[in-house]
């Protein structure tokens, strides 16, 4: 398999994770298997009776799952569905984010005019799906022509991937119980904050000089006091704007490695 491009990793971190759910309700969730009649003792048949199909198809289905003996096993396969089926989705919906899919009108009525999709509506969005996908999920007892083939069961994954596409970015307080500590430092035994990535104070001038979107001003890294502290004394407001506007750029900096690291062994005695 090839590697996921960059400016596309985004969007298939969410479509795996949509087509991992499904996998795994699939796996986790056996179907019952339907009650047999039982015969009279007097009735004496003179050779076996072929089993009804609805009994087949409880069997395979109570299989399911059999062949993923441990969660490496699962996560390889998930992977493996998800890359090759991402890469047979459109252009626009591999790298495209919530700001531009919700003004992009002619786009919505393309993909979404009628969520959720169904069966019928999955070779329209994945025309090119390699072969080898359905033959791999039908191999392993996921999907079943007679009950449910791949068009269908990848109809509520595309689903809730563009329905996540369509969902707005929640409000930087919203985030806070995702934190797992500061972001720089590590610690997660201290009160945290939120930093505006971008400035507040040049908010105005990022939008008007096209630094940034007006969309991605409210962006914000979770900080302990002495690290929010130390970035403001690191950059001024401009370049903050301009050239630390993730973690990431702010962490790739020697003194802020070494800034985090330090404060990171730090901890309180106890009293």
């Amino acid at each position: 398999m090839t590697s996921i491009p960059p400016d596309q990793q985004r969007n298939y971190e969410i479509f795996r994770d949509c087509l991992s759910t499904a996998l795994i309700e699939k796996i986790s969730r056996p179907e019952p298997k339907p009650k047999r009649r039982s015969k009279p003792k007097k009735t004496i048949s003179s050779s076996p009776s072929a089993p009804k199909s609805q009994d087949v198809v409880a069997d395979a289905d109570a299989d399911v799952g059999a062949d993923f003996n441990n969660t490496d096993d699962l996560a390889d396969f998930a992977d493996y569905i998800a890359t090759e089926t991402f890469r047979a989705l459109p252009s626009e919906l591999k790298t495209i984010d919530y700001h531009t899919y919700a003004k992009d009108a002619a786009l919505q009525a393309r993909f979404a005019h009628a969520l959720p999709l169904t069966g019928a509506d999955t070779p329209r969005i994945l025309p090119s799906l390699d072969p080898a996908v359905a033959d791999s999920l039908s191999a392993y007892g996921i999907t079943h022509e007679s009950t449910q083939g791949v068009d269908e069961f990848l109809a509520p994954v595309l689903t809730a991937f563009l329905a996540t596409l369509n969902t707005p970015p929640r409000a930087p307080r919203a985030t806070l119980a995702e934190a797992e500590g500061c972001e720089m430092c590590g610690r997660d035994w201290v009160p945290l904050s939120y930093h505006h990535l971008i400035p507040r104070f040049v908010h105005g001038k990022a939008v008007k000089r096209g630094w940034h979107r007006a969309e991605d001003l409210e962006n914000v890294a979770w900080l302990c006091g002495a690290c929010h502290r130390f970035v403001h004394r690191f950059k001024g407001h401009e370049d903050l704007a301009r050239r630390y506007y993730t973690v990431e750029l702010l962490m790739a900096e020697e003194p802020v490695r070494r800034w985090a690291e330090w404060v990171g062994r730090l901890r309180w005695k106890g009293r």
